[in-house]
């Protein structure tokens, strides 16, 4: 009877290793931290344990194995004595105990450990801790053997081995409400930002608004104050001559001045970043914080000037759209039609088209809605010209930029099955939008 009692301890004292198992393998470092600062009971050895998790992680099993096998022995000795012949006591035997250690010892006390990991564990650090100093040695020494037969296996350092492991994470708690949908879009959003490279996010060059330098600060607040930009690149003899960058803070100040405002610009401008349009959006972050430049010119690969992007466009691939005053009367990138139909921004990604119509673009050697519709015509889209693309017609809408030069801005997309434009407004837009004559259209994409 005295092996059976002796057993029955041991059980629950596996149990107790087990939970405390689950709750120090669940505690957050940072968390115990705080509860220390805070002076809770239990939480400063808990945080020493938590420091120091794989070593007292690794004994509480040592100890959970012990107490597991040395109740499995007690228990077959006491059936072994009553019960005959010795091959039906161990055969009861190994069913008890394996009942046993699966619900007093697995399920049980280790999901009370994961549901209370912090109030488990304040209770269980102390006497842990005490463990850890006596039992430490043994518990070294059998780690070094055990690494020495299976070399290269171990306890992985922190929750997530992957980056997959902890986007799981995230989605699974804006499932159970700890996180608000917008915030894990948000995560998600930080973890693409190493995805993402500067063409796919920059101004192109031919929406680039610029001042040459040797305009007057007069005339380069003008344009500032009409254009909603506060910061110009400054050119010398061309767009792909980008020799600074000009804020209009530094203008106004100059303009107050008396005679200031024929102050010429290049004598205001500042030092210009150039970055390479394949450089990722997370490593282009840090620069710009490290540089203290919220804009920067992003160059190809032969040198020239392909476009430019500032903080802010940066920020908004993590928080979203981010819009002023100048901004509101802005479309959306997406916009759906009364037939059906779909406007979308000439600058929208092909891969975002793609999924928007669950169809296949990635063979197109090309980024943008607009470049797709370019590639499928053989030149610069204009307003009015279409195509079929990928089972997709589309239709380009715009009119004169800031130069007065023809450019699209948003292309109209139909499923190519679908029926012609249906909506008296878009047939009105088809009707009046006037085809250039071909030597207009060589005039309109000339660079200035």
């Amino acid at each position: 009877m005295v092996q059976l009692l002796f057993a029955i301890a041991l059980v629950l004292l596996a149990g107790v290793f087990a939970a405390a198992d689950a709750a120090i393998s669940t505690v957050s470092q940072a968390r115990a931290d705080g509860l220390a600062r805070l002076g809770l009971p239990g939480a400063r050895h808990l945080a020493a344990v938590v420091a120091e998790r794989r070593r007292h992680i690794n004994l509480l099993l040592l100890l959970r194995l012990g107490c597991e096998l040395t109740a499995t022995v007690l228990v077959t000795v006491f059936v072994g004595t009553r019960l005959a012949p010795l091959g039906l006591a161990v055969l009861v035997t190994a069913v008890v105990m394996v009942v046993v250690s699966y619900v007093l010892i697995g399920v049980g006390p280790r999901t009370l450990g994961r549901q209370h990991p912090y109030r488990i564990g304040r209770y269980v650090a102390g006497p842990v801790r005490v463990l850890g100093s006596v039992l430490g040695p043994l518990s070294r020494l059998l780690i070094l053997i055990g690494n020495a037969i299976t070399p290269g296996q171990g306890f992985r350092e922190g929750p997530f081995t992957s980056e997959v492991e902890l986007r799981e994470a995230v989605d699974l708690a804006q499932e159970r409400g700890v996180v608000e949908d917008s915030e894990r879009e948000m995560i998600h959003s930080v973890f693409e930002l190493g995805d993402t490279v500067a063409r796919e996010v920059m101004v192109p060059r031919t929406e680039i608004v610029w001042i040459e330098r040797t305009k007057t600060v007069r005339q380069a607040l003008a344009l500032a104050l009409r254009t909603g930009f506060t910061r110009l690149p400054v050119i010398d003899e061309s767009v792909d001559d980008i020799v600074g960058v000009v804020n209009i803070k530094d203008l106004m100040s100059a303009y107050m001045d008396p005679d200031g405002s024929s102050t010429v610009v290049d004598t205001l401008m500042n030092e210009a970043s150039f970055v390479p349009d394949s450089k990722r959006l997370d490593e282009l972050l840090k620069e710009m914080q490290r540089s203290h430049h919220h804009m920067a010119i992003a160059v190809d690969e032969y040198g020239g000037t392909a476009g430019l992007l500032t903080i802010e466009d940066v920020l908004e691939e993590i928080v979203g759209e981010i819009t002023d005053e100048s901004d509101a009367d802005e479309r959306p990138e997406v916009e759906e039609l009364s037939d059906g139909a779909v406007r979308v921004s000439s600058r929208m990604s092909v891969d975002d088209l793609g999924e928007l119509f669950g169809i296949d673009l990635e063979d197109h050697d090309v980024e943008t809605v607009g470049g797709l519709l370019a590639e499928r015509l053989g030149r610069v889209p204009l307003p009015g010209a279409e195509a079929e693309v990928a089972g997709l017609r589309l239709f380009a809408e715009g009119g004169k930029d800031r130069r007065g030069r023809m450019r699209i801005t948003s292309v109209v997309v139909h499923p190519a099955d679908a029926d012609a434009v249906t909506d008296p407004a878009d047939r009105t837009t088809r009707r009046r939008t006037r085809l250039p004559h071909p030597d207009e259209r060589d005039r309109s994409v000339e660079h200035a």
